[in-house]
């Protein structure tokens, strides 16, 4: 008989109480997730935004691409992780994302040369991005586009750098009966990145899931 705690118990609640409260967000990023509420585009979690900052400074990444600017809040962790001249580049098609990140990016310190905002849709700028230049890219954008996003992100990793997928797993994910498109596209990704003989993944449980690779 299995007795761990089940999904939505009140002990796997508290766990992720405590993932997120354990490095709690500076004034900074608390004012750019207070953006984010304001534009309405979810803000990554703080153990998610955490995870984030430990992957790049492990990698001493230069060069990152995130896909899903928001308001600052993933960049402003990447940005914390990475070496002092790497430069982030962000992809959104909202422009009011762009400025809500690059008022975060300013009050944080970092100076214009070390982001690159790039507006339009993901599938459009990635294949325009040096192939094996990055260190680095997550992905947390509309969950119907993941699995073309995919492909297009192994190919900008260098060997050993890291592809990291947001908010692939729960009970959406799971459960059998859903099955709409963002529904079937986040299993589509979390099944290639299990096949993919090239990657070397885990599930890790912080944020709604992410989903991380390492090129072998």
């Amino acid at each position: 008989m299995n007795s761990g705690t089940h999904a939505g118990s009140p002990a796997e609640a508290a766990d992720a109480d405590l993932v997120d409260g354990y490095l709690p967000d500076d004034e900074v990023l608390a004012t750019a997730r207070a953006r984010s509420a304001d534009l309405g585009c979810g803000p990554l979690s703080a153990g998610a935004g955490a995870t984030l900052r430990f992957l790049a400074t492990t990698l001493r990444a230069k060069a990152v691409v995130e896909v899903g600017t928001g308001a600052g809040v993933s960049g402003l962790c990447l940005l914390r992780g990475m070496v002092d001249d790497g430069i982030l580049t962000s992809i959104d098609i909202e422009p009011e994302y762009h400025r809500a990140a690059r008022s975060a990016f300013r009050e944080a310190g970092y100076p214009p040369g070390r982001t690159r905002l790039i507006m339009g849709r993901a599938l459009d700028v990635l294949p325009r991005l040096t192939p094996g230049g990055y260190d680095l890219v997550f992905v947390d954008s509309a969950p119907i586009e993941y699995p073309s996003c995919y492909e297009k992100a192994v190919a900008l990793l260098r060997p050993g750098g890291i592809l990291a997928f947001h908010n692939v797993s729960g009970a959406r994910v799971t459960d059998p009966s859903r099955r709409d498109p963002d529904t079937l596209a986040l299993r589509e990704v979390a099944r290639a990145f299990r096949e993919d003989e090239r990657l070397v993944p885990a599930l890790l449980p912080v944020g709604g899931g992410l989903l991380v690779a390492a090129i072998a």
